[in-house]
């Protein structure tokens, strides 16, 4: 029975599966590189108590503390994360790569883990993580599916399906999967920017809504444009990704790198999105032509 558990990077989704690790007694350690940045080191140490988890010095410290590896980092660090594993890794580690990175990506970080003596895994979260935490569906794929998938469980993970196919297999589920889901994010704001300009919200709402019964489209602007505003810049790097995959299917990415665009575009704005779509839509008014370029 699985009684510890170590988390590479502590944002949203480790913090929300730390939630339940913590309730259920396990020992939880994690270590994010923001706690070695002298501006972020107090809230990141703060989110680290409020969860009720050990925060770690050191990529190596947290790697010592169990057999168990969760790697929650974002898209764009997810193979620098494994390199800097693979230099204290104990052999027979399960490294279960839960970043949400291109299928490629994926193998590579598994050839730098497994060179070390690691079993790598290829975990595909395909849900928000928040509010399901622990009953977010997962995807696993590769030689250690089997086992990673048993440990999840016991770590408290709910829905876990196995994915035939190897490494990879899991992450080009989720990577082709975003594209429709984040390129909907996308559209989805530049509707709404665009009615709000234009005066006539109330009334596309309302037709969204005569087209699409009981699809709610103002809750579903609102959330959509909340994701961007909060998350863009993590969604564009994940979206980069989705482009990889796309171009190495050779079937084209035209529409996915205007989503790239345009998530990143709005998540670089900082703004903290105020509650309701009007009140969004005004706070990006002053800077909705610099977030459409």
């Amino acid at each position: 029975m699985t009684s510890s558990v170590s988390t590479i990077g502590f944002g949203e989704a480790a913090s929300a599966f730390a939630e339940g690790w913590v309730a259920a007694g396990l020992a939880v350690h994690a270590y994010d590189r923001k706690s070695d940045i002298p501006h972020t080191v107090s809230a990141k140490r703060a989110d680290f108590d409020r969860a009720g988890v050990q925060g770690c010095e050191s990529t190596a410290d947290c790697l010592a503390r169990s057999d168990l590896v969760l790697c929650l980092v974002t898209a764009d660090q997810a193979t620098a994360a494994a390199r800097e594993a693979a230099m204290s890794l104990t052999p027979g580690t399960l490294w279960l790569d839960m970043n949400s990175v291109a299928p490629d990506t994926k193998r590579t970080a598994a050839r730098v883990i497994e060179a070390v003596g690691g079993r790598y895994v290829d975990v595909a979260v395909l849900s928000p993580v928040l509010p399901k935490r622990l009953n977010a569906p997962l995807m696993v794929s590769g030689p250690h599916a089997a086992e990673a998938a048993g440990r999840l469980a016991d770590i408290g993970f709910t829905d876990i399906t196995i994915v035939e196919g190897g490494v990879g297999a899991a992450a080009a589920v989720k990577m082709i999967r975003s594209v429709m889901i984040k390129g909907i994010e996308a559209l989805s704001a530049e509707c709404a920017i665009a009615a709000d300009r234009a005066g006539v919200m109330e009334t596309v709402i309302a037709s969204l809504d005569a087209s699409w019964p009981g699809a709610d489209w103002g809750t579903r602007l609102d959330y959509n444009l909340d994701r961007m505003m909060v998350h863009g810049l993590r969604r564009a790097a994940e979206m980069e990704e989705s482009v990889a995959t796309l171009d190495s299917l050779g079937v084209g990415s035209t529409m996915t790198r205007g989503t790239v665009a345009l998530q990143h575009s709005l998540g670089a704005l900082g703004i903290d999105p105020p509650d309701g779509l009007a009140a969004k839509l005004a706070a990006l008014a002053p800077r909705a032509e610099e977030a459409a370029e």
